[in-house]
């Protein structure tokens, strides 16, 4: 079987766009790649890509874009008007499109994978943003032979906010990369050492934008601050209104101990997990959520809120509170720092919980899915 990917939401090199769904696709192809059988692959991606840095046998067609499509606008003109044509002349049997949106002229059998349906749901994208996403999700998964979602939270948003029957949509969990697991101790010393990190400190990880909650983490942090006695990190690249994180740090006055870390590269997030005393992450909705996931799987306890998927990756093995109530999590964040029993708990929970995470297992049935629709 012939399988194409649009890669263009792939990362070519480290920051900010590394994060989500470019994970999703390097992680999900390297796994695909391993399968058995005698399969062809062609991928196309944004300029500067190489096999290398997909971990790419030298079996797979790679056509790199002579557009810049790490640029929304050209992304959009690629898949809609370059893409077509390219499809053709390949022939593949199957196109797998990792974010919502599909080549609506594709001249072949299509799975689209949604991840999320926030913009639907919340005002949290741009207009213009929504509005494309919106409308081309929804011609998307019409058009598509098969529609595959991250998580059971996701498939329900689908079939609840989209005109696609059940038998077309498929839930495929994500996986966790190897990289996280319990780090030793002398390792994590030497990490903290390394990044000048405290003895203890509160840890949030996850773009710099309204859906991830951001202000009401500062708020529960400006409330039990006294009883915490720790500081606060925040990693993650800037999205987009992240200046009113910024500005209401400052309004609270905690700006002296809230330390923002920016894009934490992939290679360091290991060490920063290990390394906290607590990660939290009290996101407004979430289609997965891998930074809950990754901080269980190093054996750190997390603070989530309830919202999306939460509930379905993080389970009973941490503490979930309402994703508003700024009471309930600073509630929340004192009990996690203060009762070392209930962080020894909680870490066995999670690297329990962590283990049912697999992209060998996500690629297996992806290609499952592939298979059919190719057919």
């Amino acid at each position: 079987m012939h399988i194409a990917v649009n890669a263009q939401l792939v990362s070519p090199e480290p920051g900010y766009r590394q994060a989500g769904v470019s994970r999703y696709i390097d992680q999900l192809l390297r796994e695909l790649w391993k399968l058995p059988g005698q399969h062809r692959w062609t991928v196309y991606a944004p300029p500067g890509t190489t096999h290398a840095r997909i971990g790419a046998p030298p079996s797979v067609t790679l056509r790199t874009s002579g557009l810049p499509t790490t640029n929304p606008l050209a992304r959009i003109v690629w898949e809609q008007l370059i893409a077509p044509p390219l499809l053709l002349r390949d022939r593949p049997d199957v196109l797998l499109c990792p974010l919502n949106v599909m080549p609506l002229l594709a001249p072949c059998p299509t799975v689209v994978t949604v991840h999320d349906l926030a913009f639907l749901r919340f005002d949290l994208h741009r207009p213009a943003k929504r509005a494309y996403l919106s409308l081309l999700t929804r011609l998307s998964t019409r058009r598509a032979v098969h529609v595959i979602t991250v998580s059971d939270f996701t498939r329900r948003e689908v079939l609840e906010l989209l005109p696609v029957p059940p038998g077309k949509v498929t839930a495929i969990q994500n996986g966790l990369d190897d990289r996280f697991r319990p780090v030793p101790e002398a390792e994590v010393a030497a990490f903290r050492m390394r990044h000048a990190l405290p003895e203890r400190f509160l840890l949030f990880v996850g773009t710099l934008e309204p859906r991830k909650n951001i202000t009401t983490l500062l708020r529960a942090y400006a409330v039990a601050r006294d009883s915490l006695r720790m500081p606060l990190l925040i990693g993650g690249g800037k999205g987009w209104r992240f200046q009113e994180i910024f500005t209401l740090a400052q309004e609270l006055g905690v700006s002296e101990d809230v330390r923002f870390l920016g894009f934490v590269e992939q290679v360091d997030l290991p060490g920063y997990y290990a390394a906290a005393t607590a990660v939290v992450y009290p996101a407004l909705y979430e289609g997965f959520g891998f930074p809950p996931l990754e901080a269980m799987a190093t054996g750190t306890p997390v603070v989530t809120s309830d919202a999306g998927a939460l509930v379905e990756v993080v389970g009973d093995a941490g503490i979930q509170t309402p994703a508003l109530d700024v009471a309930a999590l600073a509630a929340a964040l004192v009990r996690v720092t203060q009762g070392a029993e209930l962080r020894r708990d909680l870490r066995a929970r999670g690297l329990e919980r962590a283990k049912r995470f697999s992209w060998a297992r996500a690629a297996e049935e992806t290609f499952a899915v592939l298979e059919r629709a190719g057919r």
